[in-house]
């Protein structure tokens, strides 16, 4: 009986949040896979150690993300140098940059 009730309050939560275009969908399972270790699984809010990442332009995620880098000018919200760069995930900026907006 609770396994049911879980599994119609889980449809009803979701049947509530407004579906995300492909792209942004794709960059929201890339989020919830590399970034929530760090990053909080809502991204308008901080994490345990990144900041809050809403709206975070396409520059900055590439040289966050690919390079570990801030662009050019750049002024960060912490002073933190643990983030490690993800190459691997070159491919998915874009989408990462579609679910952040």
């Amino acid at each position: 009986m609770p396994t049911l009730f879980l599994a119609a309050w889980t449809l009803a939560c979701s049947a509530d949040a407004p579906a995300l275009p492909p792209e942004a969908e794709r960059g929201r399972v890339v989020y919830a896979a590399n970034c929530t270790s760090c990053h909080n699984a809502d991204p308008a809010k901080p994490g345990s150690l990144g900041p809050e990442v809403k709206g975070a332009s396409r520059e900055l995620l590439e040289a966050r993300v690919v390079r570990a880098e801030y662009p050019v000018g750049y002024a960060a919200k912490r002073p933190s140098t643990m983030m490690q760069p993800l190459p691997k995930l070159a491919g998915e900026i874009d989408a990462l940059a579609a679910y952040l907006r």
